[in-house]
């Protein structure tokens, strides 16, 4: 299957609130631990090799990355979070500038939650997907580097996954997937899933008015 968003292209990057694009439209954004394969993904869902950027050194993503697929959705590359060597007043604006996106952006679709299957949820992804559910935004977990795993073990990461999020006492009503980059594995089902949250965010939000702030 060639890719849904052939034109896609990288629109800003925004170090602060006021830098984002208009608020209007739809975006999904990705989000996850510093090395989990957030731009990669990006990249295999839209069929180009280098729009966003990846790198070996975790904590490359220092800005919010917006890509545009058309004239009114947009994809967006958060900083990932988790890396100890990224100074802490680094990481505490990053975490800032996150929270207020995730609480301010009115075109937020959905939220996919970026996680290496090897390593499992881990207590920012958690405290993260709690948090989508008290907001009521729509959250998608991607098991990625399913092709590091044997088939028996990738699916064994699925079910565990499954299981804590309907162990936590509020049952985050989120879905998941396995998705390999590299193998392409996992790419329909979430263009499927990016589809769904686009329709519905279009059908559902009402015209944005100007913010301040």
């Amino acid at each position: 299957m060639e890719s849904a968003y052939p034109q896609a292209t990288f629109l800003l990057s925004a170090t602060d609130f006021a830098g984002m694009p208009p608020d209007e439209g739809g975006e999904v954004a990705f989000v996850g631990r510093s090395n989990a394969g957030k731009s990669s993904a990006i990249n295999a869902l839209v069929g180009r090799r280098n729009l966003a950027r990846t790198s070996k050194t975790p904590g490359r993503t220092q800005q919010l990355n917006f890509f545009r697929l058309d004239e009114s959705r947009r994809l967006v590359d958060l900083p990932g979070y988790g890396y100890a060597k990224v100074p802490l007043a680094l990481k505490q604006r990053w975490e800032r500038l996150i929270e207020r996106y995730l609480q301010r952006r009115r075109s937020l679709c959905g939220l996919v939650v970026v996680v290496d299957c090897r390593r499992g949820l881990g207590a920012a992804d958690l405290t993260l997907l709690r948090w989508c559910a008290a907001a009521s935004v729509p959250a998608h977990v991607l098991l990625t580097k399913a092709d590091k795993l044997s088939r028996g073990a990738a699916s064994a990461a699925l079910l565990a996954t499954r299981r804590l999020l309907a162990q936590e006492s509020s049952s985050i009503p989120c879905t998941v997937q396995l998705f390999s980059a590299p193998k392409r594995q996992g790419v329909e089902e979430l263009q499927a899933r990016l589809e769904s949250w686009f329709l519905s965010c279009g059908q559902k939000k009402a015209p944005v008015t100007k913010r301040e702030g």
